[in-house]
């Protein structure tokens, strides 16, 4: 199977991004509508929360709504307040020795990838991978503070964002570590999650999510997808989430290793997941060199580097069913 990462320089938002949206909207709006409109939050009650919890976005928000088109539906979407459901495998590490860097792989459905990594400057300079056409799944902003999420395996929801806003939120605002995790302890995310972060001095933390209740700030710099304990088995016994945790927390443990070699790791298995038939497969693993300013997508035997300073405009095609070196492609 194919999947495509292109990726797209654009200041403030603007005709490529509303491009790569009028390419999605069609798959987001089946996604959104799943339960029908009635089961979404109304529109006002939407904007009221954005303008509660994440004030500083909403003339960007207004910018991508007119550019999306207007009118209720996309706008109650565009909001990502009481989405659907929707969770992912995916394995992460603050790597807290010189050089400092997020490393992480992203297992999802092919079929559902976005596949957009978008340098933005709409708060601050923004380098992320795109997910609900404004959101992110992990980032790094020009202040060198970089982010990164897991599905935290809990089987329920509860009224919040979606955590892709809440990503792009701290990237926009946040300098510090402190200030990212004062973030995640004020704003509701609807689902569980872990969020992993890392700033320019080293400083890190993973903060777990739940609907409903308290995060939790941990010491921790290593991420899968279960939190204190598991509490959704089949989910676990789907994505291995404890073996990928145990392997990785030994991995960085061992004396001397270093954060290239910790890296080459996460392209063979537990952390690697070509599993599928599950519906879940590694679509990409990134490093998020904090001092470069740079994020390195990678997969077994490629790699394409990014950065503030150098950003190419490019589309890959990657086959993840036959990573030999002559089905990888550029367009």
């Amino acid at each position: 199977m194919l999947i495509s990462l292109q990726s797209v320089n654009e200041d403030q938002v603007g005709e490529k991004w509303q491009k790569c949206f009028n390419k999605s909207w069609p798959y987001y709006k089946s996604w959104y509508l799943q339960e029908s409109l009635v089961a979404r939050s109304g529109y006002l009650t939407c904007v009221e929360q954005l303008e509660k919890y994440m004030p500083e976005l909403l003339p960007i928000y207004e910018e991508v709504v007119r550019l999306a088109g207007g009118g209720d539906l996309v706008a109650r979407y565009l909001s990502m307040y009481n989405p659907p459901p929707f969770m992912s495998g995916c394995t992460q590490v603050a790597w807290n020795k010189p050089p400092f860097s997020l490393i992480r792989n992203y297992d999802y459905n092919p079929k559902w990838f976005e596949g957009n990594v978008f340098k933005t400057n709409w708060l601050k300079p923004v380098i992320g991978t795109s997910d609900c056409n404004w959101g992110l799944l992990d980032g790094m902003n020009g202040d060198g503070l970089a982010i990164s999420l897991t599905f935290g395996g809990k089987n329920r929801s509860a009224n919040g964002f979606g955590i892709p806003l809440i990503m792009r939120y701290i990237l926009e605002t946040c300098t510090t570590t402190a200030e990212a995790v004062d973030c995640l302890l004020r704003i509701p995310s609807h689902m569980s999650y872990n969020i992993t972060i890392i700033d320019k001095h080293g400083e890190y933390r993973t903060v777990y999510l739940f609907p409903g209740n308290t995060p939790v700030v941990d010491f921790e710099n290593v991420a899968s997808n279960h939190q204190q304990k598991v509490e959704w088995s089949a989910y676990e016994e789907l994505t291995l989430t404890r073996e990928r945790k145990q392997f990785l927390d030994e991995l960085v443990a061992v004396p001397g290793i270093t954060r290239d070699q910790v890296k080459n790791r996460f392209l063979y298995p537990p952390l690697y997941n070509q599993e599928r038939y599950r519906n879940f497969a590694t679509l990409y693993g990134v490093q998020y060199d904090i001092g470069e300013r740079s994020a390195t997508y990678f997969w077994p035997f490629k790699s394409m580097k990014q950065s503030f300073e150098i950003f190419t405009e490019e589309r890959l095609y990657i086959n993840i069913n036959n990573l030999n070196k002559g089905e990888f492609g550029k367009g």
